[in-house]
């Protein structure tokens, strides 16, 4: 399959090295990796084996990818400004858009500009980091979940499942793309939220009694509000925030993306991970105090 990523971080990079060493034709968008990767190709190193590919489809420009079957964006949200006109031309009549990226509003950005029949949506489980220029390091977990917008669990998320599963990128499709998008802002707003602010990575907020009190809070917090939007099955919020732990605890010592950009100087993921969900917890009456908070003091370290 043709295949355009859009977002060459740390989460496209691996995904689409993956699905390139499965035998895919993939289209890299890159900025400051090209140089490296155009001469001596990309390093991934992974739990689950190390692996070198010398050969990749490097861009500078959008329009130099040209049109593909499967256009996969992990772009920052923070630059969604410019995801549409880096999306636009990758798309032909058949291409299917699936976004992997943080929080809420990136499928509506997505379908008004192309048709929700273009769109899918989905969450990445991923615990990966960007190394020197051309490397990237697969730490833990790596599935997805991904779904239609419409809801429906059509033919062709069916096979975009196999393309995945055939990569080795473990994958569900789900017919609730509400629900999946929330479990995951379970996890993003207290982790990122919080790593960001405080400097310390997820293992040590575990370790730290109050501070693991506090995520399981907000946890809480999220799983009321998500529980109040249009999904088609409640979380079950002890037993999900259980596993959400016991997952979390096995992440030695990992930063996520937030705390990375916060320590790096770029700007954080707020409105797709923040603004946005307190504006839909708003509408349907629930408070998220603690989110709100959270957020006012992400904002103080902005520009």
């Amino acid at each position: 399959m043709q295949i355009g990523i859009i977002g060459a971080g740390a989460l496209g990079l691996y995904y689409g090295s993956m699905l390139q060493r499965s035998g895919n034709q993939v289209h890299f968008l890159l900025r400051r990796d090209y140089e490296t990767i155009s001469a001596v190709g990309l390093k991934v190193f992974s739990i689950n084996g190390d692996f070198c590919l010398t050969e990749v489809n490097c861009s500078k420009t959008a329009a130099e990818i040209g049109k593909v079957e499967l256009v996969l964006v992990g772009l920052k949200t923070f630059s969604n400004q410019d995801l549409i006109e880096l999306v636009r031309p990758l798309v032909g009549t058949e291409t299917a858009i699936l976004t992997l990226q943080n929080g809420l509003g990136n499928e509506d950005l997505l379908a008004a500009a192309f048709g929700a029949e273009q769109v899918l949506g989905g969450v990445a489980f991923l615990c990966s980091n960007r190394g020197l220029p051309g490397e990237v390091h697969h730490l833990g977990e790596g599935r997805i979940r991904f779904g239609e917008v419409t809801g429906a669990i059509s033919e062709r998320c069916q096979q975009l499942a196999k393309l995945f599963a055939e990569a080795g990128i473990p994958c569900e499709v789900s017919d609730d793309l509400t629900r999946i998008r929330w479990e995951k802002l379970v996890w993003n707003i207290p982790f990122n939220g919080l790593c960001a602010l405080t400097g310390k990575s997820v293992t040590e907020l575990l370790l730290h009694a109050p501070t693991r009190q506090l995520v399981v809070s907000m946890m809480h917090e999220v799983i009321s509000a998500a529980n109040r939007q249009q999904v088609k099955c409640q979380i079950d919020a002890v037993p999900f925030i259980e596993r959400m732990l016991i997952a979390s605890d096995a992440m030695t010592d990992y930063q996520p993306s937030m705390m990375i950009d916060r320590l790096e100087g770029r700007p954080l993921e707020l409105e797709s991970i923040y603004r946005i969900p307190l504006e839909r917890a708003t509408a349907t009456g629930t408070a998220m105090p603690q989110v709100d908070m959270l957020l006012r003091l992400l904002l103080v370290g902005e520009n």
